[in-house]
Parts: structure tokens; sequence; C-alpha cells
């Protein structure tokens, strides 16, 4: 909800109230330091900008916060070259004056600190609700007809929203009891039958709210995708059990539902785990605590209280520098830029390295040694380069490998600039889609070239024990279990050596010999059954390649089977 983005600084130390302070300084010069400052602060103005003026979100709110503790940081790093604090943003601030400030929330970072809180306020009359991830509104009724809605903008005055909410549902546009002035805070989300925030994430619910808001008319079948919690009524009575019978009366049973009364650490963990890991009917960041009574309304300030705090879920996305960029080549001579991060947590992943999946996406996204990237969780188990946050200012030289040098027949010896990809041909080879040699993996292979033992593909099927134990970290128990491994390969089927040669599907078309097989012309392969031109053409170009065939030749004087 990026409730704190209208501060300039003020806010900063709460968000990293939990935030570790080791990290060093950048070893800038006053000049870089400069530039590098400037250009972050430069990013999060744009982005509070189209957040208070567009009502677009363009990064997550976690991805934001931590922008906002780095910019802190560096601060403290580089007082003489800091740029002046954000701006309050007062132009974004709308004309719609609020009735009621909006007073956003400050982040504990974890259960410690929550309980602290509740300690401080005795455990009494303390109240749990989700953090809905949506879009703010505060509501205006008089004589029980909504006059008013506005967006939070700057906490005091906000873009007017009325016309818009007249056309949502969700939206009460009369309240049962014409009572004199009513004003209820919530947040418009996005709805979501069925959501699981555990798995689910939080799939964009709260940039989908801000654009249907911001669109010039809203149809009936987006307003309809659109509901409404309301978090609090600032002008209710005193206590919460009051203002929730209150609520239900104008139909907002959504606020009935989701707040509940806590006394222990262990109860908020119980709802805080029920709306993460089950079925909700919108998207939640996080965990809402709140005090049941507090000060009159009329004293509240655009700035977060005491007596209310969000206890969010686990990241599911983090902000990372990007420490080195590598180019793996695999098996099939595809390359593979990986950055190499500086290690972040994502939930309970530590991340320390991402693909950017590409060639071609890493020279869009152009991404340096010391540029910050937004890393997410794909599914909630796989990290995933999400966008390139902000950009250093100084861009380090960097040449991939050239694309044409490499190809699916590349690479059968670790000659210079062949060695990725051959030893990748090794991991597939003795991997479960190849022989299955149990106990050997990419470090072993590796050992074993470098210490001269593998010149060729097939070098390892004459290695004795005595020659693998002069290998550094390979014991003589461990040498004879590699020999063993290696002798039995020979006995392997020879459709599995073909598959760990590298040759491509060929269905269940039958493997009668590599003989047969090598002569085979495209119209051969494509006269059996589920085999199309395309896969024909690459099975024939399989067998005609120079490098497979020498591996065939050395197979066949070794007496496998099948060739």
């Amino acid at each position: 909800m990026h409730k704190g983005r209208w501060l300039p600084v003020a806010g900063i130390m709460l968000l990293a109230a939990g935030a570790s302070h080791a990290a060093g300084c950048p070893g800038w010069s006053a000049a870089q330091a400069k530039r590098e400052l400037a250009a972050l602060h430069d990013r999060l103005d744009d982005w509070n900008h189209a957040y208070r003026v567009s009502g677009q979100s363009p990064v997550d709110d976690a991805i934001y916060d931590q922008a906002l503790q780095r910019l802190e940081r560096w601060r403290r790093c580089f007082p003489a070259q800091a740029p002046a604090p954000l701006a309050h943003l007062a132009d974004a601030g709308g004309r719609s004056t609020a009735p009621v400030a909006q007073t956003g929330l400050a982040k504990l970072p974890d259960a410690a600190a929550v309980a602290a809180w509740m300690r401080e306020r005795g455990q009494r009359d303390l109240w749990v609700q989700p953090k809905a991830d949506g879009v703010a509104v505060t509501l205006l009724y008089l004589d029980g007809q909504l006059r008013q809605a506005s967006s939070r903008g700057d906490g005091l005055h906000g873009s007017d929203w009325t016309a818009t909410a007249r056309r949502i549902a969700a939206i009460p546009q009369h309240l049962p009891d014409a009572l004199a002035r009513v004003v209820l805070q919530g947040e418009l989300y996005w709805r979501l039958p069925g959501h699981v925030q555990a798995g689910d994430g939080g799939v964009n619910a709260r940039s989908m709210v801000a654009g249907a808001l911001a669109r010039d008319a809203l149809d009936a079948a987006t307003a309809a995708r659109i509901g409404l919690f309301v978090w609090d009524w600032p002008s209710g009575p005193a206590d919460m059990p009051a203002r929730l019978a209150g609520l239900k009366a104008m139909g907002l049973l959504d606020s009935v539902t989701y707040t509940r009364p806590v006394h222990t650490l262990d109860e908020v963990k119980r709802w805080r785990a029920q709306w993460y890991r089950h079925a909700m009917p919108f998207a939640a960041d996080g965990t809402v605590l709140r005090q049941g009574h507090r000060p009159p309304a009329v004293t509240w300030q655009p700035e977060p209280p005491a007596w209310a705090v969000a206890w969010k879920y686990p990241a599911a996305s983090a902000l990372a520098e990007v420490r080195a960029v590598d180019f793996a080549i695999g098996r099939s001579g595809r390359i593979t830029p990986v950055l190499e991060l500086e290690p972040v947590q994502l939930d309970d992943h530590r991340v320390q390295r991402v693909s950017v999946g590409s060639l071609q996406r890493w020279r869009k996204l152009d991404i340096r040694p010391g540029d910050q990237v937004e890393v997410v969780l794909a599914g909630l188990t796989i990290p995933r380069l999400q966008s390139v946050a902000w950009r250093t200012q100084v861009r380090a030289p960097l040449t991939p490998p050239d694309p044409k040098a490499y190809t699916r027949w590349s690479c059968w010896q670790p000659s210079a600039g062949c060695q990725q990809q051959f030893r990748a041909r090794l991991v597939w080879l003795g991997g479960r889609q190849g022989l299955q040699l149990q106990g050997i993996g990419a470090d072993t292979w590796q050992a074993l070239i470098d210490a001269g033992l593998i010149h060729q593909l097939l070098d390892w099927m004459s290695l004795t024990p005595v020659q693998l134990a002069t290998v550094p970290g390979l014991g003589p128990t461990r040498a004879a279990a590699l020999a063993q491994a290696f002798a039995a390969a020979r006995e392997r089927p020879f459709g599995r050596w073909l598959h760990a040669l590298g040759m491509p599907a060929s269905g269940t078309a039958r493997l009668p010999g590599w003989a047969a097989l090598s002569v085979r012309a495209t119209a051969d392969w494509q006269a059996c059954d589920g085999i199309a031109a395309g896969r024909a053409d690459q099975l024939v170009a399989f067998f005609d390649d120079p490098g497979v065939r020498a591996q065939a030749a050395r197979l066949h004087a070794a007496g496998v089977a099948g060739f």
C-alpha cells in the first residue's frame, strides 16, 4: 500500500528498523557517490510520482522499501554528496481534502518486534487484520449518502475518486443508519476468489486496481472485480466491538470477518498463517495489528501512528546488487547469462545467483556489475529476475561469448573456449537422462579434467582406481567406487547411450543399431510415428556429425553393444 511514500526521510528509519547495518559503504570516489545517490534519488522520485499522480505502482512495496533503505544508508556513507531529501509530493496530493488524515503504517521486521509492541500495550484490546494488498481510499458519508471518495495522496490531500466510486458496487452508496457524518478508511482490492498468498503471491493485484481507477471510464465488468475492505472507522464508536457491529450493519462484512481479537503472539501467528496459507478473497501482503482504542481522529497525522503497525509476509521479491555477470554455455551451445548477486533473502531462500534467461534478454536489459535488480521467487521456490530497478552510473565493459562459435555439435574436447560446453556434455552424459552414473556431478567432472585425466568425452571409461586416486579430494575408497561406476556404464542399453551423447528425442522409433541409424535419411525418420520434419532433420544431423561419429567409433572399439 506504500503507506510511507509521502515522507522524505522521516519514515525511513521505521522502514529500516530491522535492517542490518553491517553492510559497508561502497568504495566510490566523491564524484561517483554524487552520481549514484542522485540516480537512486531520481528513481525513487519517479516511483513516488507514478504512484501518487498516475495511480501506478512500478515496483513491489518490498523493492520500494529496500531502495529507500539503500538511499538512507548511502546518505550516511556520503553525507557531503547526498541529494536533497525526497519531496513531499505536494503536487501529487490532489484537490480533495481528506476528512481524516490517512496515517500509514510502520512495518515491524519480525515476531520479536511484534511481541515487544504487544507488551508495550499490555497485550490488551489488540486486534489483527490481513494487510489487504490494494489501493487506499477514504470515504465520506453525510446524512447516510456517499459524498466523497478520495485517494490517499499525501495523507491530507488526494485525488477525487467520487465519480468512479459510484460505479463500484462494493462501495455502499447509502448507509442504513443516516448518521450525520461517517468517515471510513479502507482498501480497494482486486477480487481473487480462492487466492492463497503463500502459493499465488501478489499477482499484481494492486496494479490491477490502480490501473482500473486510472481509467477515464470504469466499465461495469471491471468495477465488479473491485472489492472494499474497511480497516478503520475513524469517526466511529470508541471501542472495536461496537465499530465492528456498526460496520456489519453497513454491510461491510469483510471488516467483521477479518478483524480478530488477539492477546498473545501465538494467536497473531495463527491468524497470520491462516491468512497466508489458506484461501482468501483478496491478496494480502502481511498482517496489521491495531489497538481497539486510539486517539480521536481529529488528532491523526499523515504519519505512522503508535497504535497500529504492520508485520509483512516474507518477501517474495528483493533488491539485489549485481556483483558479476557470467555467461554459462550449455551442452547444446546455448549461452545463458547468469548474475552473481550480493546475497539476499527471499522467504527461506538465500539467493546469490539468478539466470537472465537468454543472451538476447541480457542485451536488452544491459545489466552490468553494480546494477540493482529485482529478484522474485517464481512459484515461491525458484529465483527469477524480474527487472532492473536502476543502473549504476559506471558501466563496466562486458564482452559475451560469440553465439556463432557454439552449436549443438561444438566442443567435444575441453579446448580454449570450450571448457564450459564440454563439461556440460559430461554432466548430461552422466546424469539421470544419460548413463545415470551414481555419485558424480559437475564438480567431480571438473576435478578429473583439472587432473589431466580427461581430454576427450569418453576418456573416463578407461580410468583405473589407481589413476582416480591421484585426483585431489578422491581417496582410494571413492576412487574404487567411481571406477566401478564407470565400468558398469559399458553395460547400459544402446538407446541410453545415444541419449547420453545428445541424440534428439526419437519417440517410439526403433533403434536397431548404429550402422542402420547412421545411414537413415530425413524421410526414413519421418516415416516413424511422432517424428515431424524438424525433428527428423535434427536426428540426421546428429548421426552425421563428425564429433558424434568419433564417439561412436570409440564405443565400438570398447565393445559397447549397438555400436
